[in-house]
């Protein structure tokens, strides 16, 4: 991992630790404008930031019971017209991909960008 990428991820955390996470769509519960989806994890935010939808940064959270940044999911809302960046949260490989899919259905698009690891070198 470059020294840019490993900063990035330091800045992510950062965020996230010095943040309140808000889960107003436990798992399990239906969107509140599309009745038919229903959440497959806890979803909320970041309270106190900002995100391009003008609300906090979203973020799934999963099931390994703490706040480590996991991956990131880069989301594009053709009717909202917008795009965003969604932070997984203790999310197993499994959770990523639920939270992937969920993302991925009607006008909205997705892609993961898994954490790397650091090398032996750069650890």
């Amino acid at each position: 991992m470059s020294a840019a990428d490993a900063e990035f991820w330091s800045a992510l955390d950062r965020l996230v630790a010095n943040s309140r996470l808000v889960l107003d769509r436990p798992r399990g519960s239906r969107h509140p404008r599309f009745p038919e989806r229903i959440y497959p994890l806890d979803y909320g935010y970041l309270d106190g930031t900002a995100a391009a939808d003008g609300g906090g940064i979203d973020a799934w959270l999963g099931a390994l019971g703490d706040r480590r940044l996991t991956a990131v999911l880069l989301t594009v809302d053709l009717l909202k017209r917008d795009t965003e960046l969604k932070l997984l949260l203790g999310c197993t490989p499994p959770e990523q991909r639920t939270a992937l899919e969920f993302q991925n259905s009607g006008t909205q698009r997705a892609i993961l960008v898994d954490r790397p690891h650091p090398t032996s070198e750069e650890s």
